[in-house]
């Protein structure tokens, strides 16, 4: 009997003893060192923090956090990480994190799985892949010249500091901070605000493409340093004698080419891109008569430029030295002939002439602009045309129409002919010889009476 007791009482405080054990595993939670301690058995076992959460340790020895949850009454398990890389309290945050998830009514794997997968994305979607993109879209309705120097300023000014980041990452600070400031501490207030403008409208191309949600650079206004906005350097008429006779002399030995090409920008008011990026075909010498297509032009619209007779010679001067060449272009690149010459061989000629500061390739445009309205008499319609500048109102959108085409054929000649008179010293004492150029024909009066 006594035995039998004794068999009941052990039976009983062993019973106990079960009761108190599982008490501990529901509602006794974890400490770090119970999951530092833990060591591994022949099979793995589980140590449970409550809620769901329990750290399952493998017969290799290695931890793994678990959640078992429950989503539509079916029992799901999540992987939460590697203990001791994920801590305790990182997991018993990420239980949390999913129980908020399962209240809202969302699946935690499915929502962990779709962050993954927004991440991977993220990290393809860098700054300089979305930016590549937009440039390959837009590129189209560029001018060749144009596409060139937009991806050169990206590939020196952007994609060095945030090229590599997920386009989707990148905020106000980091913008401003990796890239416009670096570009204001050279000086360069204007190129700021500039490249500014272009990762704006790549962050925007992001935004349609799925790629980023928002465009920080629209928080940067006002963040930017600017400067007072200074005119392209140009001379005046009266200083041109000197300019020229520098220019004939050739004391700096420029090359043949070059000075020929410094001569045709300043007697056609191109601009310079249009000029060293010309090609043969473009020219119609029978008709004297420069045709630039559209895609070359600034405004994405054909142009002509009349040729006069200095500029002719020139051209036929120039075909003589590098028409042999195989190359498409008019002034071919002095190193690299089967390219056209650099945007900056002008200007650094300009510079070696001792101008450096005083005159520009585009300042010729603003001294032909100034000269043929001041001295030679021309409206300023007639001029504006020839410079192929964007008509800003109705009227002068008629002119626009208008082209002037027969008044610019004599306006060329008359400004190559001044230029040779200014070249003598000859500088006040130029006349008009054709008053007739100057006024409008019955279409053009036709066109503006619209209006």
């Amino acid at each position: 009997m006594i035995s039998g007791i004794t068999t009941k009482s052990h039976a009983f405080r062993g019973t106990f003893r079960g009761y108190i054990f599982m008490w501990g595993y529901f509602f006794v939670k974890l400490n770090d060192k119970q999951c530092r301690n833990a060591k591994p058995t022949n099979q793995p076992y589980k140590l449970v923090d409550g809620d769901g959460l329990y750290l399952q340790v493998k017969p290799n020895g290695s931890k793994y956090w678990r959640l078992k949850y429950y989503y539509f009454k079916k029992e799901k398990l999540l992987a939460l990480g590697v203990y001791p890389l994920v801590t305790l309290a990182q997991a018993r945050y990420m239980r949390e994190e999913a129980k908020r998830i399962l209240a809202a009514g969302e699946d935690p794997s499915a929502s962990k799985k779709e962050k993954k997968r927004k991440a991977i994305v993220a990290e393809k979607n860098t700054f300089r892949s979305v930016a590549l993109e937009w440039h390959e879209k837009e590129k189209e309705r560029w001018s060749l010249g144009y596409a060139k120097m937009v991806l050169r300023v990206l590939e020196s000014d952007v994609f060095p500091n945030i090229g590599h980041r997920p386009i989707e990452k990148i905020d106000a600070p980091e913008l401003l901070d990796d890239v416009l400031r670096k570009i204001e501490k050279r000086g360069s207030y204007y190129a700021a605000g500039r490249i500014k403008q272009l990762c704006g409208q790549i962050f925007r191309y992001g935004i349609v493409t799925r790629k980023c949600r928002r465009d920080p650079s629209t928080d940067l206004k006002g963040a930017l340093r600017t400067k007072r906005i200074e005119h392209f350097s140009t001379l005046e008429i009266k200083e041109m004698p000197e300019f020229l006779k520098t220019l004939e002399k050739n004391d700096i030995r420029i090359f043949p080419r070059t000075r020929r090409a410094t001569k045709v920008l300043m007697l056609t008011m191109a601009r310079t891109i249009e000029i060293i990026s010309g090609k043969w075909e473009e020219i119609d010498f029978e008709n004297a008569m420069w045709e630039i297509p559209a895609e070359r032009m600034k405004m994405k619209r054909p142009h002509l430029i009349p040729l006069s007779k200095q500029v002719v010679t020139l051209l036929l001067e120039q075909k003589e030295e590098t028409g042999h060449l195989p190359t498409p272009y008019v002034f071919p690149s002095q190193i690299r002939p089967l390219e056209h010459m650099s945007n900056n061989t002008i200007l650094s000629t300009i510079k070696r002439m001792g101008y450096n500061g005083k005159m520009t390739g585009h300042g010729f445009r603003s001294l032909a602009m100034s000269t043929l309205k001041e001295r030679l008499d021309y409206r300023h319609e007639i001029v504006d045309r020839q410079l192929a500048h964007v008509p800003h109102n109705k009227v002068d959108r008629a002119y626009d129409r208008a082209q002037f085409l027969e008044q610019r054929i004599v306006m060329m000649q008359e400004w190559a002919d001044y230029i040779d008179e200014v070249a003598k010293g000859n500088v006040s004492g130029w006349q008009r010889k054709n008053e007739k150029a100057n006024a409008l024909s019955a279409k053009e009066r036709d066109i503006l009476h619209v209006y």
